[in-house]
């Protein structure tokens, strides 16, 4: 079929559909081709979405049923570049089902589900379009073709055998089947965990149980009652923001324990919100799924597609660094015991007084106190720090668009330049935790990066978080971690704005799993430099710079807690992995489950998982299922390329932050991700950077 009359044949469905009073169905407006979020309502979705779907389709068909030989153009470009209503609303509406819900997009999302579930299986098991793209695969060292659409084509027809391209017809209707249901019960999880975090509030009436609290968190809590309707009276959430202060200053031992188990037994209360039916619904269909395309495990399938690409090498990994972690986990056990023991209370330590004795322990060892250090983090600050270092290694120009629509009143807008002026890109900032959004810190796509006729379409990009929020007389004042975190994700944003791809398919964050963490984990490590400190570390009042006692300080305390801090990460990975290198297909018990796991790496009982499996998003409702080891795996990685940075004595050593940018954060995908590291670092990764970095070795 000519191009022409693909084209006429979408226009002419667009045309017999179109609403004006649907934004989706109109180009939008905004000069950066940002979406109209002033005007789009829960009631345009739908209509947009089936209509996308539809649009999407007759593309499809186009492609599969053209008669005309199969090219790179007429199938593998058109197919990535096909779908751009069903693009358009997706990257909304699924950015808002995260960061600003409602139960109306509840309804929406398990609507919709099942409809793209089926959409996904018509495209991936269409024979005469698979066959296309299996021709064009077994000649692809004829076509002339650049290492993109190489890299393109591969990843297409990847995607497709693991999406059950070769299956029999028995077996391609089972796997619909499993991947309608999959999808469902992923939301499932998700909701439960936003509905179990939004209904748990502790209400404190005495003032007695806020000994050793701060003054700006019994303020956050007052202000909290006080939109809860209990003013007069302290409220705490299980939002990290509300109870983490708690743990750590808190005197009164059974609030601290009372908040940590809310936190840590989210959806697992055996009522509607209850997520241990769920895990064993998800876990038998993603074992099914995977035996039913040749792997033993989920693990297997899923690793099959990363740079670590078996279990072994993940468990490989896990265990070089949990022997030496769980031991400096035990000396910090033994530390915080000691200090118990000076008090003469006969209490042992528990999960719930780790963060209150690690504060005093700061304390005595280091003469540093994180409330001390807090009024010199005042958001706004730190995010013009982020500014500032980008600026510095790449040359970019932030600008604040005031009038830009937005969905909440949290979220600010920046234009993002190169040193040129040319556009790079559109950056949303969304910072505060509400009810309608789930909990942690990511990024996410509204518009990808891609060329087409000639034109590169820049991206538009969100950062969001649930960091600390501002009270009535004091800005947003960030903990240690919320910096980190705000470093993390603008080190994801940098990887999307950036990106210089051909093809959407490639571009930005269209990487391995345990790849896409490097762009992020990277920016950390200029976080706590002196350096860079003294462009955001100012005293929110007097904007004075941060003293350099204090700098000093906090280099000096950068392995304190590492114990801790990484037991709790990897037992969280060693959980993920063991969950997915399941065979069996029966029904288990989750609680059981989740004990033998962590019994079997000998966890110590002074410290829980960082995600226990009720709540555990990344892995059960999110894209880091047999993959929440890439933050280790990524940190061998950032810990080594950062090295590049310091072996010169310039942190923002041009030529270094230059071949970064060439090399990691404007490739995309095109490359295998092992070469594009050896193509910035000139050698593959030593692991020995990380535990040295983090006080394990």
């Amino acid at each position: 079929m000519k191009k022409t009359l693909l084209t006429l044949m979408v226009g002419l469905v667009l045309m017999g559909c179109a609403k004006n009073d649907n934004p989706f169905f109109e180009k939008y407006t905004n000069k950066y081709g940002a979406p109209p979020f002033d005007k789009i309502k829960n009631e345009h979705y739908m209509p947009a979405f089936k209509e996308g779907i539809k649009q999407h389709q007759v593309e499809i068909d186009a492609i599969a049923n053209s008669s005309e030989a199969p090219t790179f153009d007429n199938t593998i470009a058109a197919l990535d570049y096909s779908g751009d209503l069903l693009r358009k609303v997706s990257s909304v509406f699924y950015n808002l089902y995260s960061a600003d819900t409602n139960e109306g997009m509840d309804s929406i999302a398990n609507e919709v589900s099942p409809l793209l579930s089926e959409h996904n299986d018509n495209i991936y098991l269409n024979e005469k379009l698979f066959a296309r793209i299996k021709t064009l695969f077994d000649n692809r060292a004829k076509l002339g073709l650049t290492d993109e659409q190489i890299r393109l084509l591969e990843k297409y027809h990847r995607n497709f055998i693991r999406s059950g391209a070769d299956l029999n017809p028995e077996q391609k209707i089972k796997l619909r089947a499993i991947n309608k249901e999959l999808g469902l019960a992923q939301l499932t999880f998700g909701k439960n965990v936003l509905d179990e975090t939004n209904s748990y509030k502790k209400i404190v009436d005495k003032e007695s149980d806020l000994a050793g609290l701060p003054e700006s968190v019994r303020q956050a809590a007052a202000e909290e009652a006080k939109t809860a309707g209990q003013e007069g009276k302290w409220v705490f959430t299980t939002q990290k923001a509300s109870f983490i202060p708690v743990l750590q200053y808190g005197e009164n031992r059974e609030l601290r324990k009372e908040l940590l188990m809310a936190y840590t037994t989210r959806a697992n209360h055996d009522n509607a919100s209850d997520n241990k039916a769920v895990i064993n619904k998800i876990m038998k269909l993603r074992t099914q799924k995977a035996q039913l395309l040749g792997f033993a495990t989920s693990a297997d399938f899923i690793l099959d597609d990363t740079m670590a690409k078996t279990p072994k090498a993940v468990y490989d990994l896990l265990n070089t660094v949990w022997t030496p972690a769980v031991a400096k986990a035990k000396e910090e056990a033994s530390e915080l015991q000691k200090l118990m023991d000076k008090e003469g209370k006969g209490e042992k330590l528990e999960p719930w007084d780790w963060w209150y004795y690690s504060e005093k322990l700061r304390k005595e060892k280091y003469d540093l106190e994180e409330e001390a250090l807090k009024p010199y983090f005042k958001l706004e600050n730190v995010r013009q720090g982020v500014f500032d270092l980008a600026s510095k290694l790449y040359g970019l120009k932030f600008e604040k668009l005031d009038s830009m629509p937005v969905y909440n009143p949290d979220v600010e807008v920046f234009k993002v330049t190169d040193a040129n002026d040319s556009l790079i890109g559109i950056l949303y900032t969304d910072y505060f935790p509400r009810p309608g959004k789930r909990a942690g810190a990511w990024m996410n796509n509204i518009v990808d990066q891609y060329k087409k006729d000639g034109i590169n379409h820049r991206p538009i990009i969100c950062n969001i978080g649930n960091f600390t929020k501002p009270t009535a007389d004091k800005p947003s004042l960030l903990t240690m971690d919320e910096v980190e975190t705000l470093f993390h994700e603008f080190g994801h944003a940098l990887h999307g704005l950036l990106t210089q791809c051909t093809y959407p398919g490639l571009s930005g964050t269209a990487v391995a799993r345990d790849f896409v963490e490097l762009p992020s984990q990277i920016m950390e490590n200029w976080c706590w430099e002196p350096e860079v400190m003294k462009t955001y570390a100012k005293h929110y009042k007097t904007g004075e710079i941060m003293p350099k006692e204090l700098m000093d300080k906090i280099q000096k305390a950068s392995t304190f807690n590492q114990g801790f801090i990484n037991t709790e990460l990897l037992a969280a990975s060693f959980l993920d992995m063991d969950y997915h290198m399941m065979k069996d297909t029966t029904a288990f018990d989750v609680t059981k489950f989740e004990k033998a796991s962590m019994d079997k790496i000998g966890m110590i009982p002074q410290i829980i998982v960082r995600y226990r499996s009720t709540y555990f998003n990344h892995i059960f409702s999110g894209e880091y299922s047999a993959g929440y080891y890439s933050y280790t795996w990524a940190a061998v990685l950032d810990a080594d390329a950062f090295q590049a940075f310091k072996e010169t004595g310039d942190i923002y050593n041009p030529k270094v932050a230059t071949a970064f940018r060439k090399n990691i954060l404007e490739k995309g995908d095109t490359e295998d991700p092992m070469k594009l590291y050896h193509d910035f670092r000139g050698a593959n990764p030593n692991p020995d950077a990380l535990l040295k970095k983090r006080g394990l070795k």
